[in-house]
């Protein structure tokens, strides 16, 4: 599990100072970025171009448990939880504090190739690096 902390910006906010809904989506695609990034030891869209694929979302599933506000914190911590063929499933949990879930969500990467766009399999490196990642 990766943990990415991320502030509540003015920007984020509706005028009664509430996340916009659009934006939750963008904190939990953003954090699966940070852990993949982490995972990687390099920023992971660029590695994984250059090892030819590309992975974009082919399920998102979010649910909003508790309003978030401006000047808050969120911890997000983010654990793979399905390792397919083609794709991967990260699940992501942001909290306000210890005890205060505040969102969850289940995002599923499809790899396509980069030269092709079609599906193939996951690559053996990305396979093992998000095994050794849900078995921690």
């Amino acid at each position: 599990m990766i943990t990415v902390r991320r502030k509540v910006l003015f920007g984020d906010c509706d005028p009664a100072g509430i996340v916009y809904t659009p934006r939750f989506s963008n904190f939990a695609l953003e954090a699966t970025h940070d852990a993949l990034s982490d995972l990687f030891g390099g920023p992971a869209i660029t590695t994984m171009q250059q090892r030819g694929f590309v992975t974009p979302v082919r399920a998102f599933n979010l649910e909003f448990l508790t309003p978030v506000t401006w000047d808050q914190e969120l911890e997000i911590k983010v654990s793979v939880s399905r390792v397919g063929n083609q794709s991967f499933t990260l699940e992501v949990k942001a909290y306000l504090n210890p005890d205060q879930l505040a969102l969850t969500a289940t995002i599923t990467y499809v790899t396509l190739s980069v030269e092709t766009k079609e599906k193939i399999s996951l690559p053996e490196w990305l396979r093992s690096a998000l095994s050794k990642s849900a078995a921690r």
